[in-house]
């Protein structure tokens, strides 16, 4: 799990869908023995990779957060490499910023894996500001996975970078992975750049 590393993260609280209660936490054991003469859960389990050996039993964390992707048509994608985590490396992210050219269409997209255990609930939450005052937010679910040794991309609803004179400038975009058991897994900033051209 990684310390937080922006100033302000008032904004990146999850969004609480009315009446939903997390199930109780159960190991990876628990869940691989829980009714084992149930054909739906059994399927269920295998969805998440639960009867398999996949996983790795010495990982640190349950999710190891790979890359942030920009997917923007016509153009090479934008990957935003976080394999190291440590603070000096999530700090030199944000040193540098990404272009994009106002009012294009981009997608946002992660690779993540999950390791020695299931994860339920994994959210992806990000906000921008700029000059310290919130432009817009994503609160989006990713889901829920058992371990496995493949890596996973999901990719986000396309969003348009905003356009106009007023519009163009720096961005700070403040991110967090978090699951249903409210574990952080990784928060780190980056900084986009608006600009009339590429």
């Amino acid at each position: 799990m990684s310390s937080p590393n922006n100033d302000s993260s008032d904004d990146l609280v999850p969004v609480e869908t009315k009446g939903y209660v997390p199930g109780t936490k159960k190991t990876l054991d628990e869940y691989k023995n829980l009714d084992s003469n149930d054909e739906s859960l059994n399927k269920w389990k295998e969805s998440l990779g639960i009867s398999s050996a996949g996983g790795q039993e010495t990982a640190p964390t349950k999710v190891d957060i790979l890359s942030l992707g920009l997917e923007i048509e016509g153009r090479d994608d934008i990957i935003i490499d976080l394999s190291d985590k440590s603070p000096a490396a999530l700090d030199e992210i944000k040193k540098k910023p990404i272009v994009i050219k106002e009012g294009v269409s981009y997608i946002l997209k992660i690779r993540f894996k999950v390791l020695n255990d299931i994860v339920c609930g994994l959210k992806f939450l990000q906000s921008y500001k700029r000059h310290g005052l919130s432009t817009g937010t994503i609160d989006c679910m990713i889901g829920s996975y058992g371990p496995s040794d493949k890596e996973i991309e999901i990719k986000f609803p396309k969003e348009e970078a905003p356009q106009g004179m007023l519009a163009r400038g720096k961005y700070t975009a403040n991110c967090k992975f978090i699951d249903d058991d409210k574990t952080t897994y990784l928060k780190f900033s980056w900084l986009m750049e608006i600009k009339k051209d590429w």
